[in-house]
């Protein structure tokens, strides 16, 4: 249970953060149309298709084995870019994506939006050993503690021990403030350390990266 950076996040790139208000954050929590493709202070700014999965889906596949004979779940799969890109990689791989909100699936790509299904992270609607490969991608924070708890046991039923997931993580007490200054639908961020004995409790056994102030390279204004 290695933690691994995939690259999606260029580190060298400095983010610089700003105090969300009360009211963008409830905006953000209505996971809809402003939080994706509204302005930036509420949400992404955009979530346009870009490509760069097709750029570390080779890194996947060579680190998870992955075949055209594979099932692959992306938990908090947004609009599908992944299942896309990974489907163009691997002709014919399963690849199915689930979201716990609609309007991402409801305005993702076409290519994938039967391959998705909406449900709650912590009750995944698949069979035991449904999948060979689990990502659980910049989802698992906006969960609260029990449910990530739930989420964690989810992503080990419906898998086969291999898996990868984003968490927010932090070492020291300021980039704990960086990020939640940064966040508008963080819920979850613990203390590194904390991170891996909760893994630890719940037997998570897949890989893991922290998304946090370092990571992100979140500074000050």
């Amino acid at each position: 249970m290695p933690q691994w950076d995939i690259g999606y996040f260029d580190s060298s790139v400095k983010r610089t953060v700003e105090d969300r208000k009360i009211t963008n954050r409830i905006i953000a929590w209505e996971l809809g149309k402003e939080y994706y493709d509204g302005a930036r202070e509420n949400g992404y700014g955009g979530f346009i298709y870009d490509g760069r999965w097709k750029t570390l889906i080779p890194k996947i596949i060579d680190r998870y084995g992955l075949t055209p004979a594979s099932a692959v779940l992306d938990l908090g799969c947004k609009k599908g870019f992944f299942i896309n890109d990974l489907k163009e990689c691997v002709p014919g791989i399963t690849a199915l994506g689930v979201e716990n909100h609609p309007y991402p699936v409801e305005n993702g790509l076409p290519s994938v939006r039967t391959d998705v299904t909406i449900a709650p992270y912590t009750e995944l609607p698949f069979a035991d050993g449904s999948f060979d490969f689990v990502m659980g991608f910049s989802s698992i924070y906006m969960l609260n503690l029990g449910d990530v708890v739930k989420c964690l046991k989810e992503i080990q039923r419906v898998g086969t021990g291999k898996s990868y997931i984003t968490v927010a993580g932090y070492r020291t007490l300021e980039e704990r403030d960086l990020f939640l200054r940064w966040t508008l639908i963080g819920s979850t961020v613990l203390h590194e350390d904390e991170w891996l004995e909760l893994f630890d409790t719940v037997g998570y056994t897949g890989d893991y990266f922290f998304t946090g102030a370092r990571s992100l390279n979140l500074q000050r204004e």
